[in-house]
């Protein structure tokens, strides 16, 4: 071995050159293989491809499987899964990370079909779209009867052969679509959609004959499992031979096994029909002969309880003449108080006039205007005699009635009554009131 020579030059390269390289090769050597694996870490983002990893006891794989591609998948991918995956390696040089491109993917041990069946058939009954209480029952004797399958196929000339010839009254609509292949699902969809919007089936039977897993795999669409359950006209399902059992059976209001016998459970035979009415019949008349019996019974029960209604009747008759007897009486005494009370309000009334009430008044006021007078000029009197003699004793009283008689009233100038000589002084002026007039005197002597 050579020592390592520090002077030697060097190539030297970049990390994306290198990278590029591995990727040219590494592409060119695996551009188309199968890989088998168990899928982990399965992720999908917005954009609708799928991460995940293939691993297996020993080593790791990353794989991506774009959204295009993986619409084309028949069952739903989970973790854990063990896959047989076809595609091209390549390395995704921004990371140098090496990935699987996968272009189509089919699980291990079970087929895809398989898988996707019950992959959908557990999440179908889980959501409860199985259970027979949301199934609605079909009519008694559907009249008219819409049919969803290929106008072409053996599966309708079988049903069509039945139905007439148990019951040749029915009325069939034959609505025609592929029964297989990637459009087949999507028309039966739009079948059930245009009969409800009509309205004129009382049934609807979806049919075909049979096939293989392939052939009918258009019967496991989740789409038309909804459509199905979601119908408001109950829908029979006749999808294949005995052996198939499809997600449109399982849904369906009922499941018929082959078109023949969807035919045989939609209607009853008219001997079947025939028999089952004369049945009826026998039994209605026998209700019906209980039911007379029964009321005859109950009739002379009530004959006994009542008795004769002619009795009872003439009965009611003189009770009825009776009450009217007391009725008029009654009527006649009540109208006679009535009157009485009328003639005595009347009597009231005539009294209570305001006219007669006027003149009463008035002549009553005339009497008391008189009465006032009388006793107005007999006060009068009686106060005029009184003044008479008091004035006569007051006149008699009176000083005046002294001066009178000659006496005279003695003042002083400041017209003081002078009682006694010595109030006086001599020449002083003195006042002399007479019984008329007065005096004016000087005093000349004073004696006490």
């Amino acid at each position: 071995m050579e020592p390592l020579d520090l002077f030697t030059r060097r190539e030297i390269i970049s990390v994306s050159h290198l990278v590029g390289q591995l990727k040219q090769t590494v592409e060119a050597r695996f551009d188309f293989l199968w890989v088998e694996g168990e899928i982990s870490g399965l992720r999908r983002p917005g954009s609708g491809h799928y991460y995940f990893s293939l691993k297996d006891d020993k080593a790791s794989l990353r794989a991506v499987f774009f959204r295009r591609q993986a619409a084309m998948l028949r069952f739903e991918l989970e973790d854990g899964q063990q896959v047989l995956c076809q595609g091209r390696v390549g390395l995704y040089q921004p990371r140098g990370e090496l990935q699987l491109i996968v272009e189509s993917m089919e699980p291990r041990g079970a087929g895809a079909l398989a898988l996707a069946f019950e992959q959908l058939k557990r999440k179908l009954e889980a959501e409860g779209l199985f259970d027979p209480q949301r199934k609605q029952p079909l009519p008694e004797l559907p009249r008219q009867v819409a049919v969803i399958t290929s106008p072409s196929g053996a599966a309708i000339r079988d049903f069509l052969k039945v139905l007439h010839r148990r019951f040749a009254g029915v009325q069939v609509a034959i609505y025609p679509v592929a029964v297989q292949g990637e459009s087949a699902a999507a028309q039966v969809v739009q079948a059930l959609d245009d009969l409800v919007q009509w309205g004129w089936p009382e049934v609807i039977v979806i049919t075909r004959g049979g096939g293989s897993p392939e052939d009918l795999a258009a019967f496991n669409d989740e789409a038309l499992a909804r459509a199905v359950a979601a119908c408001p006209i109950p829908v029979v399902s006749a999808v294949g031979h005995e052996i198939d059992v499809s997600i449109c059976d399982l849904v369906a209001d009922l499941r018929a096994p082959t078109p023949s016998a969807a035919a045989e459970l939609l209607v009853k035979s008219q001997v079947e029909l025939a028999r089952r009415l004369h049945k009826l019949w026998d039994r209605l008349q026998a209700a019906g002969g209980r039911l007379t019996r029964r009321r005859r019974r109950e009739l002379t029960a009530l004959v006994r309880y009542l008795g004769d209604p002619r009795r009872r009747l003439a009965d009611g008759r003189l009770r009825v003449d009776e009450l009217l007897t007391r009725a008029r009486l009654s009527v006649d005494a009540a109208i006679h108080r009535q009157r009485r009370a009328a003639d005595a309000l009347a009597q009231r009334l005539a009294t209570a006039r305001p006219e007669r009430r006027l003149a009463l008044a008035a002549a009553k006021c005339r009497e008391m205007e008189r009465t006032l007078l009388s006793l107005t000029a007999a006060a009068i009197g009686r106060r005029r005699s009184r003044l008479e003699r008091w004035e006569g004793a007051l006149k008699a009283m009176s000083p005046l009635a002294v001066l009178g008689r000659g006496y005279a009233l003695v003042s002083d100038q400041a017209g003081a009554l002078l009682r006694r000589a010595d109030q006086a002084l001599v020449g002083q002026r003195v006042q002399a009131r007479l019984a008329r007039g007065r005096l004016w005197a000087r005093v000349e002597e004073v004696e006490p």
